[in-house]
């Protein structure tokens, strides 16, 4: 059983990395998403984002990335000894601007931000839809 500090960061093995990895494609199309070109794309990412923060909100403020990792190391899926459960943004936040927001601010900030890249995206179906 691998114990790590909370600011440790994703574990070093492969598992770990491709979960790490993962999480970051998953995100950084969730914030560029909106971008896309494509009317029938567009409502996916539509459909995507809310997806995204109602499984935060009824996943203990996990996402399920972390819990499969969870899941094939342990044999569970919540682990309570795998602090990357639910900690992601807290870790990126730590590593980037070293705070650490209460999980009351990032919940804010983070379903902020997905509404914010709904309607950036809604604006740009409907862009899409009158030319």
């Amino acid at each position: 059983d691998i114990q790590q500090s909370e600011t440790a960061g994703p574990r070093k093995d492969r598992l770990g990395l491709s979960c790490f990895l993962l999480h970051l494609a998953v995100g950084g199309f969730a914030l560029t998403g909106w971008l896309i070109s494509s009317y029938d794309a567009l409502l996916a990412y539509l459909v995507l984002l809310p997806s995204m923060a109602t499984q935060w909100a009824v996943n203990r403020r996990s996402c399920i990335i972390n819990n499969l990792e969870s899941w094939i190391r342990t044999g569970c899926w919540h682990d309570p000894h795998n602090c990357e459960e639910g900690g992601f943004l807290l870790m990126i936040s730590d590593w980037l601007f070293a705070i650490r927001p209460s999980p009351v601010a990032i919940d804010r900030f983070s379903y902020g931000v997905v509404f914010f890249l709904w309607l950036l995206a809604l604006g740009h179906m409907s862009w899409l839809a009158s030319t």
